[in-house]
């Protein structure tokens, strides 16, 4: 891909991520899956890595998608509250198994759950 095209295809990208946001965090609702929004976006931080003079300050890649909404009030966590990257293959959780037990000294047992997305809560007791 040249430049030229690199260009065209990073503002089709941050127009289409731009308006999923947009539907997913202001409006509430989604026309795509997680899935499909995803690879979008990491095309977009793929191209961007190869043509970085072609990033813009504005893109999808470099921000959270939403606004912070102002129904709930500010706390300071006990322990930071850390984002999750995503998998979508076999060989990407062995690789973030055997990290873990690497730190850890000892095989590790794991409970999965099905994502709620944009839910997340600390609980202390």
């Amino acid at each position: 891909m040249n430049k030229e095209q690199a260009s065209k295809r990073i503002d089709e990208l941050s127009e289409l991520l731009h308006y999923h946001n947009n539907l997913y965090y202001q409006k509430d609702t989604t026309e795509i899956s997680d899935f499909e929004f995803d690879q979008m976006l990491l095309e977009l931080i793929e191209l961007e890595k190869e043509f970085p003079d072609l990033r813009k300050n504005d893109s999808p890649s470099q921000r959270v998608g939403g606004t912070i909404t102002k129904e709930f009030s500010s706390v300071i966590h006990m322990y930071p509250m850390l984002s999750l990257s995503n998998t979508y293959s076999e060989q990407e959780i062995r690789d973030f198994d055997e990290r873990v037990q690497k730190a850890i000294g000892k095989p590790v047992d794991y409970v999965c759950e099905m994502k709620f997305d944009g839910v997340a809560i600390s609980i202390s007791y």
